[in-house]
């Protein structure tokens, strides 16, 4: 018996990790949380630290006596009988298998390739939306923010979305006006939110459609930029704010690293800035491409 229960305490520490870190990444404070999913943030507290309500426990032991995976009975996928196999396919493919059977499910429409499309990842601050612009005006290219898009085609304000449709119904709008994007005509900067790298499926299709680039800077640096474009108050708990803004840069970072180049705007002024980011797009796709519609 007591293998069983450090067994069950194992599964709870791991499960609160993994709640932690879909949290952070998310840029959700507890408190969010709390007032979106209705359960106190004492709660969400006790979970991230691996003391999770013994419910899952009883749950994961009938699991366990039916010789079945606890995700088999929550995620739903009654209707779906090849799903166990393929899941199972799955967790034993390589990485060239894996890469096979991504392009099969999405249609096999990866755009990618050489076409002047480029997409601006990196935490709020970093200046995408800044640099971008910047950098279409001078190589003649189109200019997008994701964002601005979503607002556009859906006639209400990223709050209003949000305040409707919560984070779900978001993070569908945004990868419904990312897709859309993919097949735009001409050469395109795309400045995008800063947690779209914590939704995979999305993050995917940028990176495959997308050359996409990120602007790295110092958290002190993002805080300051954040501040000055009025996004955050002057006043109030400077340290706690920053200490969460470094847990969510943290969690990121390996997401933000999957990208195919960096530029460095640490330090130096927006025209340093500017000629970094032209550089990198001009590295890959050649002097600039006129015309854009």
């Amino acid at each position: 018996m007591t293998g069983v229960v450090e067994q069950e305490s194992l599964f709870l520490t791991d499960l609160g990790r993994r709640v932690r870190h879909a949290r952070t990444v998310r840029g959700l404070s507890r408190k969010t949380l709390s007032q979106t999913s209705g359960l106190s943030e004492r709660y969400i507290a006790q979970l991230e630290s691996g003391q999770g309500n013994v419910s899952i426990i009883l749950l994961r032991r009938v699991a366990n006596a039916m010789g079945v995976r606890l995700d088999d009975l929550i995620t739903g996928h009654d209707g779906l009988p090849d799903w166990p196999v393929m899941r199972d396919l799955l967790a034993q493919a390589g990485p060239a298998q894996i890469a096979a059977a991504k392009d099969a499910l999405s249609g096999g429409s990866r755009a990618g390739g050489a076409r002047p499309r480029v997409a601006l990842i990196g935490l709020r601050g970093a200046g995408k939306s800044t640099l971008g612009k910047l950098a279409a005006e001078r190589l003649g290219w189109s200019f997008v923010e994701l964002n601005a898009e979503i607002e556009r085609e859906n006639a209400l304000s990223v709050q209003e979305i949000f305040a409707i449709y919560g984070q779900e119904g978001y993070r569908r709008l945004e990868q419904g006006a990312l897709r859309r994007l993919t097949e735009h005509p001409g050469p395109l900067i795309l400045a995008t939110s800063g947690g779209i790298v914590a939704e995979p499926l999305t993050y995917d299709l940028l990176l495959q459609a997308f050359y996409t680039i990120w602007l790295q800077a110092r958290p002190e640096e993002h805080m300051s930029r954040v501040r000055e474009q009025g996004h955050l108050a002057t006043t109030g708990d400077h340290a706690s704010a920053m200490l969460e803004l470094r847990a969510v840069l943290a969690s990121r970072e390996p997401l933000y690293a999957r990208a195919s180049a960096q530029v460095d705007t640490a330090d130096v002024p927006v025209a340093t800035m500017l000629d970094r980011l032209t550089a990198a797009i001009e590295a890959r796709f050649g002097q600039p491409v006129s015309g854009a519609a």
